[in-house]
């Protein structure tokens, strides 16, 4: 049991952290939520029909798909682009995919390699962009369940102020859809752009995001290896 919280520490403490916040976020929801029911004249739900509720999932899933949107982009665009001192970047120099030889696949893959790392062909190529592929996969579904919860949601509040309802397509092109959407992107961008550069100047001693403390300024992490 210790070497399972030494080993995967991260991992327990943020999947922990995570279950409060979502359980605390679905008892302020219902709460808030019923309040408006009162407002309203309509009945308080309980706490199982509100979970599953498209409001309490539109606002779930409206910062799940922001955030992966924000990890999507980061990911990809590090491939190509570099910040000269982050050490969220590569060295200006090292842009692009790589070499076979240091990433370590085909011929040169080590024994202790990923099997689909030492193979060639489409499992090589499906691999080598499976992040990628996965962290985009997740912002589009969480994008798609957002836009159906919120055409619900948006619909419900139009027949309580007896004005047309929409479908799918029709919420999608709303200025209430994308204003929603937008706030997030738009703090999921800035908190990115800020860490890459903030860390060229600023440092936190033992943490694997900055560079090491005596690290000069226009150092990259990797320069440093």
């Amino acid at each position: 049991m210790k070497s399972i919280w030494r080993d995967h520490g991260l991992s327990i403490f943020f999947g922990t952290i995570f279950v409060l916040a979502l359980a605390g976020q679905s008892v302020a929801g219902l709460l808030v939520f019923n309040e408006e029911q009162a407002a309203h004249g309509g009945e308080p739900v309980s706490w199982g029909a509100f979970v599953t509720s498209s409001a309490f999932v539109v606002d779930v899933a409206e910062n799940w798909q922001s955030e992966y949107l924000q990890f999507f982009l980061f990911i990809l665009a590090t491939i190509w682009l570099v910040q000269k001192g982050s050490p969220e970047s590569k060295k200006p120099g090292d842009e692009g995919i790589d070499s076979d030889e240091n990433q370590l696949v085909g011929a040169f893959a080590r024994e202790d390699s990923p099997k689909w790392a030492r193979a060639g062909g489409w499992r090589q190529v499906l691999y080598s962009n499976s992040l990628l592929l996965v962290m985009g996969g997740v912002f589009a579904v969480s994008w798609f369940i957002q836009s159906v919860a919120g055409t619900v949601v948006y619909n419900d509040e139009q027949r309580q102020h007896g004005e047309q309802t929409v479908d799918w397509l029709g919420y999608v092109t709303t200025a209430d859809f994308w204003n929603r959407t937008l706030q997030n992107w738009q703090s999921e961008f800035l908190a990115v752009g800020t860490m890459v550069a903030f860390s060229i100047y600023l440092r936190q001693r033992g943490s694997s995001e900055s560079k090491p403390v005596g690290t000069p300024h226009h150092e990259s992490a990797t320069e440093s290896e």
